[in-house]
C-alpha cells in the first residue's frame, strides 16, 4: 500500500512539474543551460566517437582482407554497388526537396561519400516484431546508400552481443546486415520506458523516463544525426535541445497519443482498444484532461523532429493533427529552411520472397489447410482474446454443420494457430499464460496451438499451409503480418480500422492484363460475430473464389515490398544528411 502511495504521489508531482512549473521557468535559459550540457557531452564522448571509428575502419579492412579480389573496396557486396548505382540518381538525398542550395552535383557527391554516425533510437531491437523490422531494414538501407556511415543502435538488450544480434535479425526476419558498421550502443536505464514502472499516468510516466534513457544514450556517443524509429518524441525533443544543429528523424508507427484514444473514452461497444468506456465518473474526468493536456505536449514535442516518417495513412493523418499547429515554423537546426510535411513510408515486408516461396494456384489449394493463422506479438493491444472467442463461436457452429467429422480421420478440422515473440521478463509471459488459459475455458484448447520467437522459417511454413490470417487490433497502425498474409495468399480478416482498413485491405481496382480482376482483397470486421462469420465465410469460399481472392491480395501487396521502403527511407534519410552537409 505504501508503494502505491509513493508511486502516485511521484506520478502527481512529475505532473505539476511538466504542466505547471516547466512553462513558467523562462525557456530561453533552459535551452541555453541544455546547450551548455550538450556541448559538454560532445567533448566527453569525443574520445568514444574516435574509438568507434577507428574499430569500424578495422573491422571494416579485416573483412576485405578475407574477401575473394572480386569484392568491393569497401567491404561490400556487388549488390551494394548495383544499389550506389540506382539510388545515387535520387536527388532527394541532395537536400533539394528541403531547400537547401548550392551546387547540386558536388553536394550529392558529398553525400555519397558521408561517414558520419547515425544515431538510431531503439532500446527494444531485439523485441522481435514489426518495429524492429523496420529499425534494421533502414539500417540495410542506409548501409547500401552510404556505405561509410555507421549506425548506432541505442539499445538496452545488454546481454546480446553483435554478432548475436546480427544472426538474430537474420534468422527473425531474413535481414543481412554489414557488421563493421553497425554499432551497438549498451543502455543500463532502459527499464525507464516501461510500462510496468508507472501505473497510473503511464503516457507521462514512459515519455518523462525516456528522457533518461535518451541522456544516457548521448551521453554514450553524440551522433551527427539522430532518429527514433520506436516512438520516444520526447528523446527527440531532448536530443534537439542538447545538440540543435543535429538533425533528427522519427519513424512513427503509433502517436502516442491520439484524437482516436480521446474518443475511445466515450466509447460504449467495449471495441475501441483497451481504453473504451474509461471516460465515465470523476477518474474518467481526471483521465481526459490528463490526456488533452499530454496532447498539447507531445504537439509541441513535433517541433523538434526535422523530418517525420509515417507508417501508415492513419498515422500520418493523426500526426498532422497533433504535431502540425507546431512544425509551421523554421526548423530548429536550420533556421532558412521550414519543416517538412509528414510522408508515409510504408513497413518494409518480404513480399517478393513469400510470392517467389509460396505459388498460388488451383493445385496449391490442395496443401492449405483450414487453419486461422494470427502472427502479433503476444501483447494486451493485439487483442487476442477476441479471435480466441470468435474462433470458439466460428467452430462450435462449423462443427454443427459437419457432424461425425471429429471421428473421420481425413477430414481437417480447422485450427488456430497463434504466433508472437514474447519479451523475457516481461508482462507477455503472463499475458500468454493468460491466453492459454482462456483457450482451454472455451474449449478450444485441442484446436488451438501458441508458437513463441518462431523462426523465419517456420513463419514461412504456416503461410504456405493456412487458409485465413488475422488481425484484430483496434486501429492497428499498419499491420506488417497482413501484409505477409496477402503476399503468401492467405485471405485476410482484420479488424475494421487503422492502417488494416486504410492501406492494405482494401479493393483492387480495375483489371490488369493478364492479372485478377477488382475486387475484394479480404474481410473486415469488428465483433466478436463479425469476425467468425468472416472465418465462416472465407473457408466457404469455393476453390476458384479463394484462388481469385488470393491472387488480388498478392498483386496488392506488392505496394509494400522491402525495396519501395528502401527508396521513400533513403529520399528522407538523404533530407538529413543534407542539412549536416548544408550546416
Amino acid at each position: 500500500m505504501m508503494l502505491f502511495l509513493l508511486k502516485f504521489v511521484i506520478s502527481v508531482v512529475a505532473l505539476l512539474a511538466t504542466f505547471v512549473l516547466l512553462p513558467q521557468f523562462p525557456l530561453g535559459l533552459l535551452r541555453l543551460m541544455l546547450r551548455g550540457v550538450g556541448w559538454v557531452i560532445q567533448k566527453r564522448t569525443q574520445a568514444r566517437r574516435e574509438a568507434i571509428l577507428a574499430r569500424v575502419r578495422a573491422d571494416e579492412k579485416e573483412l576485405l582482407s578475407k574477401q575473394p579480389k572480386s569484392a568491393s573496396s569497401n567491404g561490400a557486396s556487388a549488390d551494394d554497388e548495383d544499389w550506389e548505382k540506382v539510388d545515387t540518381s535520387n536527388g532527394s538525398n541532395s537536400g533539394e526537396s528541403s531547400g537547401i542550395s548550392g551546387n547540386q552535383t558536388s553536394r550529392q557527391s558529398k553525400n555519397d561519400e558521408w561517414a558520419g554516425i547515425i544515431g538510431f533510437f531503439h532500446p527494444f531491437c531485439n523485441a522481435g516484431g514489426g518495429g524492429e523490422r523496420v529499425l534494421w531494414e533502414a539500417v540495410r538501407a542506409t548501409q547500401k546508400r552510404w556505405p561509410k556511415a555507421i549506425c548506432a543502435i541505442y539499445t538496452g538488450d545488454v546481454d546480446f552481443t553483435k554478432t548475436a544480434m546480427l544472426e538474430r535479425v537474420q534468422n527473425r526476419f531474413n535481414i543481412q546486415l554489414h557488421a563493421p558498421t553497425v554499432e551497438l550502443l549498451y543502455l543500463s536505464t532502459r527499464k525507464y520506458v516501461q510500462s510496468t514502472m508507472y501505473p497510473y499516468m503511464t503516457l507521462l510516466g514512459q515519455s518523462l523516463g525516456s528522457l533518461i534513457v535518451a541522456y544516457d544514450a548521448l551521453t554514450l556517443v553524440a551522433p551527427d544525426i539522430f532518429i527514433d524509429t520506436m516512438g520516444y518524441a520526447f528523446a527527440i525533443g531532448f536530443c534537439k535541445m542538447l545538440f540543435p544543429s543535429v538533425p533528427t528523424g522519427a519513424y512513427v508507427h503509433y502517436p502516442t497519443i491520439s484524437t482516436d484514444m480521446l474518443q475511445s473514452l466515450d466509447d460504449k461497444s467495449g471495441l475501441k482498444g483497451v481504453n473504451a468506456g474509461a471516460g465515465t465518473g470523476l477518474k474518467g474526468a481526471l483521465k481526459r484532461n490528463y490526456w488533452l493536456a499530454f496532447a498539447r505536449l507531445y504537439g509541441w514535442i513535433g517541433s523538434h523532429v526535422d523530418v517525420v516518417m509515417c507508417n501508415s495513412s492513419w498515422t500520418s493523418a493523426h500526426i498532422r493533427t497533433i504535431w502540425g499547429p507546431s512544425r509551421q515554423k523554421p526548423l530548429l537546426s536550420s533556421p532558412s529552411l521550414k519543416y517538412i510535411d509528414p510522408v508515409v513510408v510504408f513497413p518494409p515486408t518480404a513480399v517478393l520472397e513469400i510470392q517467389s516461396t509460396i505459388p498460388v494456384t488451383p493445385k496449391t489449394e490442395t496443401n492449405r489447410t483450414p487453419t486461422v493463422l494470427y502472427i502479433a506479438q503476444f501483447r494486451p493491444e493485439k487483442n487476442h482474446p477476441l479471435i480466441l472467442r470468435s474462433f470458439a463461436r466460428f467452430l462450435e457452429r462449423y462443427k454443427e454443420k459437419h457432424p461425425g467429422e471429429e471421428d473421420d480421420d481425413t477430414a481437417a478440422e480447422p485450427q488456430l494457430l497463434l504466433i508472437g515473440t514474447v519479451r523475457p521478463s516481461s508482462p507477455d509471459e503472463t499475458h500468454i499464460y493468460n491466453l492459454r488459459l482462456l483457450a482451454h475455458e472455451l474449449r478450444i484448447r485441442n484446436n488451438t496451438t501458441f508458437i513463441c520467437d518462431a523462426s523465419w522459417p517456420t513463419i514461412l511454413s504456416h503461410l504456405s499451409t493456412s487458409s485465413i490470417g488475422v488481425n484484430a487490433m483496434w486501429n492497428e497502425h499498419f499491420g506488417i503480418c497482413v501484409v505477409e498474409y496477402q503476399a503468401a495468399g492467405l485471405i485476410p480478416v482484420v479488424h475494421d480500422s487503422g492502417g488494416p482498413r486504410e492501406d492494405i485491405v482494401v479493393d483492387l481496382p480495375g483489371t490488369e492484363e493478364g492479372g485478377p480482376s477488382g475486387g475484394a482483397t479480404g474481410f473486415r470486421a469488428r465483433s466478436e460475430e463479425d469476425f467468425a462469420s468472416a472465418f465462416e465465410a472465407a473457408l466457404a469460399l469455393s476453390v476458384e473464389e479463394k484462388v481469385a481472392m488470393r491472387g488480388r491480395a498478392r498483386v496488392s501487396s506488392l505496394r509494400f515490398t522491402e525495396e519501395e521502403f528502401s527508396k521513400k527511407w533513403v529520399g528522407e534519410v538523404g533530407k538529413l544528411i543534407g542539412m549536416v552537409s548544408a550546416a
